[in-house]
């Protein structure tokens, strides 16, 4: 069979307007450019069950044509996006429909609210794709699509991942390349739509496998960038201090999702900085621990674990390592005065990379699910607004209005080309001598 993978990745606002210059700025639209570059991994790694059995071709949504029109016939038509892109997506999947091609849909959205993207496709995997996909083209060679595929509670064995299929894609596009090293994470944050959404439990992929597909990444694209793709990359501490002096051989740069753990442990920041990590994201959430009460939804982690994030923030980049320290707005216990608090927080710390969004409650959590219950989201099914950068709830604690304002506020101020210089230039030339340790 052919197949077309189809990626639909964008990142914006439906309401950008109401965000001001800070928007447009050129330090968040090069973060914005990072995200949106990144190709689906979940595709790459579908096919990578059946390489060789069957032609797959890869297409981010600029590669089709001008009315998302796929170059040429396919048998089936995977499809992959986020929620903020869903309505695209389902358009696509009625077009390929219409043109007779088998249209199957994956991902954290379509696992949530099935029965709505049945409407608009062949087939739906819900949860992990990888125990059901050989299934899934077994039917479509048949001419027998089932509509549904998987389960929430199906738990695959990353022993068993396949090589994602890297070669499909022309590098030369991206700055990144992302590889997973974990699935899910134990912390069980009231707002994440990460792989949290589909995989019940945190697993680790066996480090052998890692290192062979950062090896096979290295051949593709001679010393490359890579962001391993996990929503909590350093839960298991032993692991990492285990495989990173192995990828330090490999002479790559790569970009991790952690905690501030990472700060209490100087022996694994030493190792990340030697094996090329050139940066972290780290969800603060709030400049103030008081903020987070409750976030945490297992054990209320991120307020209890009491370490300041000032000082997180600082022994990581003094290591050498640069911080993109995560803020959310709009979260219950946040007031106005959270903008001008983010803003001294930034400039104190010297992040070298700054992200503000709003608190999204995306289909499928916790967020969601309480926000609804309170009466409290603006558009129960507004998916086009679950971009992190509008707002489709009431918050607690002031209005829409100045939650928006204050948002547009600080990041003019944040992303100000001035201030980024000085905060990045702070940050690259804090790193300690070792020999002073």
């Amino acid at each position: 069979m052919r197949i077309a993978l189809v990626a639909v990745s964008a990142m914006g606002a439906a309401n950008r307007e109401s965000l001001g210059p800070g928007f447009e700025s050129a330090a968040l639209m090069a973060r914005k450019r990072a995200i949106q570059s990144l190709p689906s991994l979940a595709l790459l790694t579908l096919a990578g069950m059946s390489r060789g059995e069957h032609e797959y071709q890869y297409f981010e949504m600029e590669d089709l044509g001008p009315n998302g029109e796929l170059p040429g016939r396919f048998d089936l038509a995977a499809i992959s996006s986020y929620t903020a892109q869903i309505f695209t997506a389902y358009q696509l999947a009625e077009q390929y429909r219409a043109a007779g091609i088998g249209v199957v849909m994956g991902g954290p959205h379509v696992s949530c609210l099935p029965e709505e993207a049945g409407q608009h496709c062949d087939a739906v995997v819900i949860g992990e794709g990888e125990p059901v996909w050989q299934d899934v083209l077994r039917d479509c060679e048949r001419g027998g699509l089932q509509k549904f595929y998987g389960s929430l509670k199906a738990d695959f064995d990353l022993a068993q991942s396949p090589m994602p299929a890297f070669e499909l894609l022309d590098v030369k596009k991206y700055k990144r390349l992302t590889m997973e090293t974990s699935r899910g994470c134990p912390h069980r944050c009231e707002f994440c739509a990460s792989s949290v959404l589909i995989s019940g439990k945190y697993k680790q992929k066996p480090a052998e496998r890692v290192l062979a597909e950062i090896d096979r990444i290295g051949e593709l694209w001679p010393r490359p960038f890579i962001e391993f793709a996990d929503d909590n990359t350093f839960i298991n501490l032993k692991y990492w201090k285990q495989i990173l002096p192995e990828i330090q051989k490999r002479n790559v740069r790569w970009f991790a999702e952690a905690d501030v753990r990472l700060a209490g442990d100087v022996e694994l920041l030493d190792l990340m900085h030697d094996s090329g990590c050139f940066q972290v994201l780290i969800g603060l959430e709030s400049p103030e621990l008081a903020d987070l009460d409750g976030v945490e939804l297992h054990n209320n982690w991120k307020r209890k674990q009491g370490r300041d994030p000032r000082e997180a923030v600082s022994i990581i980049q003094s290591r050498g390592i640069r911080v993109c320290g995560c803020f959310v707005l709009g979260l219950d216990s946040q007031t106005p005065d959270v903008f001008d608090a983010i803003y001294k927080f930034v400039e104190d710390t010297g992040l070298f990379e700054v992200q503000i969004t709003f608190l999204t409650p995306f289909p499928g959590t916790p967020l969601y699910d309480r926000l609804r219950r309170e009466g409290r989201l603006l558009e129960e099914t507004a998916w086009d607004r679950c971009s992190l950068f509008d707002v489709n709830f009431q918050p607690r604690n002031m209005s829409v209005d100045q939650l928006v304002t204050g948002y547009a506020r600080l990041a003019e101020q944040v992303f100000d080309p001035e201030f980024t210089r000085l905060r990045r230039h702070r940050a690259v030339h804090t790193r300690v001598h070792r020999a002073l340790d």
